[in-house]
């Protein structure tokens, strides 16, 4: 369809992915966000090869090995520190032929930002409701102003204050059980050997360190607790003492030299499936579309596929825009749909929700050779469009 103009709200991971497929398919495409500085939400991101081939489609694959962390490996061990697992990811990345990019967000963010154009998008403005007709869709903002295109891509995040006009009605999201404290620390062989994704498990919680750029390491730490639990930066070091005592050395050496200030913690949410994602000329994407808990690393990763397949319909489908989105709704929403429920279950597992059933977890991952988690990890990502 030529010379489209489409209005994106948001500019997290996937309103500026999207922003750049669709200049990259000759639209005109203006990119609002609320807020008045753009810090992204959390540390650090595991971007799998599903997601990393999106970007290797816009061009941006050298960019991101650059910014990626080396992950060569992954391990597991008990809270005791005895080796549970340990293999190669070469024949994950041989499999789906891409390997996987931990990467820290603000990196990201900003390398999608050079992408699109830094000064492309415009801050402080939130957009509060959107109106259509026959022709065009129109976005409007909490300070009166008024933007028009033909169409609107709601890219608004979990929070998603467009998703309830889509629907009709609006959706609670979940809480799936557990907190995430995450961040970044220095690199060094104490904590964990620097090309390989280590995990610490028991006790339904986990302890991880991932490689990212710049000699660090992203870590997040996950503990079952009641939705609400009182917490302050001041007191995390001291909590997650105790959530982890007598847990193995390199997880107290975690705890000591974690910046409590430069931590977050997230009550981990996620929104059952949606089956409708589109309004007309109004679309959902990423989170909006598709709140998922992080257990199996596909949070972005989603948010880019649906940004490719939305352009790839845009410029492919000539009936109307409205067609277009539709294609797209239908080609998404199953496949999202997947990883949001099994990222639910995966969490499940991890957690606890069947003591029993973790437990027997934890048995099984001293007699796996790595090929049971890498095909499960292979069909997640084979799953998606660019296979």
């Amino acid at each position: 369809m030529d010379n489209l103009k489409a209005v994106i709200i948001g500019a997290g991971m996937g309103g500026l992915t999207t922003g750049i497929a669709l200049r990259q398919a000759g639209y005109a495409v203006e990119i609002y966000d609320r807020v008045s500085e753009l810090r992204p939400a959390g540390a650090a991101i595991s971007l799998w090869s599903n997601g990393v081939k999106v970007l290797n489609r816009l061009g941006l694959g050298k960019d991101i090995a650059r910014i990626g962390g080396q992950m060569d490996r992954m391990t597991y061990y008990n809270s005791a520190g005895e080796k549970l697992t340990d293999f190669s990811l070469s024949p994950l990345i041989e499999t789906v032929g891409q390997r996987p990019y931990p990467v820290a967000r603000t990196d990201l963010q900003q390398m999608l930002l050079e992408a699109f154009g830094v000064d492309q998008v415009q801050l402080n403005s939130k957009c509060v409701a959107v109106e259509q007709d026959a022709d065009s869709a129109t976005a409007i903002f909490a300070d009166g102003r008024r933007v028009t295109g033909d169409l609107i891509v709601a890219a608004d995040g979990t929070h998603s204050i467009l998703r309830e006009y889509v629907l009709g009605h609006s959706v609670e999201r979940q809480y799936v059980g557990y907190v995430n404290w995450n961040g970044l620390v220095p690199a060094s062989a104490d904590l964990a050997p620097q090309n390989s994704w280590v995990l610490y498990v028991g006790e339904h919680k986990r302890a991880s360190l991932m490689p990212v750029a710049g000699d660090r390491f992203y870590f997040f730490l996950d503990v079952p607790l009641p939705k609400g639990s009182p917490s302050t930066p001041e007191t995390y070091r001291e909590e997650l003492a105790g959530h982890f005592q007598g847990w193995a050395p390199a997880v107290q050496t975690l705890i000591q030299r974690l910046d409590p200030l430069k931590t977050n913690r997230v009550e981990i949410h996620d929104i059952e499936p949606l089956q409708t994602w589109v309004k007309g000329r109004v679309a959902l994407l990423g989170d909006a579309g598709h709140s998922t808990a992080p257990d199996l690393g596909q949070g972005g990763c989603q948010a880019m596929e649906d940004a490719l397949v939305l352009s790839n319909y845009l410029a492919t489908t000539n009936l109307s825009v409205a067609d277009a989105l539709k294609r797209y709704e239908a080609a998404r929403k199953d496949r999202a749909a997947d990883v949001v429920l099994k990222a639910h279950k995966r969490s499940d597992m991890t957690h606890g929700k069947d003591p029993e059933k973790t437990q027997q977890w934890y048995e099984e991952l001293k007699f796996e050779d790595g090929s049971n988690i890498m095909q499960a990890i292979c069909n997640t990502i084979l799953a998606g469009p660019l296979n």
